[in-house]
């Protein structure tokens, strides 16, 4: 008795190593197709980009929304360590650095309150009151005037 062994490729068909045609038309993108989705793309970033950028001062005005949460938040913990909020006199630069004005404050952690000196998103300083137990904290929007409408309108925050 005999036994052989056999690859499977000594018993699959073999098969003629043929290329199949491909007619011209169906080759691959022309040129013209591929214009046509680059000028589609190009269209729709135009449309975004022209939502997006026609709003700077929009932007500003939330991010001096949300500049004004976080020095409500860092008032809130100037406060908790020294009894009270600053006086108007030493303002909210006495979040950023110790204050040397009376009243001292008893404690003032390492690096301030806050990392940078407090300005609204037109790069002007807030203005800050304190009136005895509460505080406002105001940017007087893009045109730095009180009033306004729009971006030019007061952002107020008070505590």
């Amino acid at each position: 008795m005999r036994i052989v062994l056999k690859q499977f490729h000594d018993i699959a068909p073999q098969v003629p190593n043929r290329k199949h045609a491909v007619p011209d038309g169906e080759a691959g993108l022309t040129l013209i197709e591929m214009m046509i989705v680059l000028v589609i793309i190009a269209i729709v970033a135009g449309l975004v980009a022209a939502n997006v950028m026609g709003r700077p001062d929009e932007a500003k005005a939330v991010a001096t929304k949300s500049n004004i949460a976080t020095i409500k938040t860092a008032l809130t913990m100037y406060r908790i360590d020294n009894g009270d909020y600053p006086s108007t006199e030493q303002g909210l630069k006495a979040l950023n650095e110790k204050t040397t004005t009376p009243p001292l404050p008893q404690t003032f952690p390492q690096g301030g309150y806050l990392s940078s000196p407090a300005e609204d998103g037109w790069g002007k300083p807030y203005e800050y009151t304190n009136q005895g137990g509460s505080y406002t904290i105001r940017s007087l929007g893009k045109d730095g005037k009180v009033g306004g409408e729009g971006v030019d309108a007061d952002i107020d925050g008070k505590g």
